[in-house]
C-alpha cells in the first residue's frame, strides 16, 4: 500500500490537506500503541503512518514520492545545475539575510510562494509528459524553496519575539 492509498487519497500532486490530516488522525487513533494488543506491531504501524503523513504534507516531498512510485527518484540529492535558477536563489537568500522587518519577510514570502507555484505547474507538466529528468530537477528546486520558506518562518518568529520584548514590561 502506498502513502496515498493509506490515507484514501488520489495519487496526485494536488491533494486535500484537510482530508490528509483527518485520515492521519483516524489512523493514529486506530493504531495507537497504548490501545493495541500487539504494542510492537502498533508502534511500527504508527511510525509508518507518521512517515507517510510527513511525506504527503509537503509539496516537495510529495513530488519526490510520486517520482519514487514511478521508480524515477534517483539522484534527487544532486545539486541544481541551472545557472539562472541558482542566481535567483542566491538573490532570494540575500534578501532573507538583509530583511529588517516583518514586512520584508512577508514580501519575500509572496515571492517564494510564486516560485513554488510555478515549480508545481512545471512538475505537473513534466510528470504528465514523463520527462523524468526535468521532473527531478523541479523537485530539487521545490526542495530549495521549501527550505527557504522554513527559514522565512524562523526569521518571522525571531522578529515577533524581538518585537514583543520590551524592557518596560513588568515581569
Amino acid at each position: 500500500m502506498n502513502h496515498f492509498e493509506l490515507f484514501n487519497l488520489p495519487v496526485a500532486l494536488d491533494i486535500d490537506l484537510a482530508s490528509l490530516k483527518s485520515e492521519f488522525l483516524k489512523l493514529q487513533q486506530q493504531y495507537h500503541p497504548d490501545k493495541a494488543e500487539d504494542k510492537d506491531q502498533a508502534l511500527i504501524k504508527s511510525s509508518e503512518i507518521n512517515q507517510a503523513f510527513k511525506v504527503l504534507s509537503h509539496v516537495d516531498s510529495r513530488a519526490g514520492y510520486l517520482l519514487a512510485l514511478k521508480k524515477q527518484d534517483h539522484h534527487l540529492d544532486q545539486s541544481i545545475n541551472d545557472f539562472e535558477f541558482l542566481q535567483s536563489a542566491l538573490e532570494i537568500r540575500e534578501q532573507l539575510d538583509e530583511a529588517s522587518s516583518t514586512e520584508d519577510l512577508i514580501s519575500l514570502k509572496k515571492e517564494v510562494s510564486q516560485w513554488i507555484d510555478g515549480l508545481v505547474r512545471e512538475f505537473k507538466i513534466d510528470y504528465t509528459d514523463e520527462d523524468w529528468a526535468e521532473a527531478r530537477d523541479t523537485v530539487r528546486k521545490l526542495r530549495f524553496f521549501q527550505k527557504v520558506m522554513l527559514d522565512i518562518d524562523k526569521a518571522e518568529d525571531r522578529f515577533l519575539d524581538d518585537d514583543s520584548f520590551d524592557l518596560d514590561d513588568d515581569f
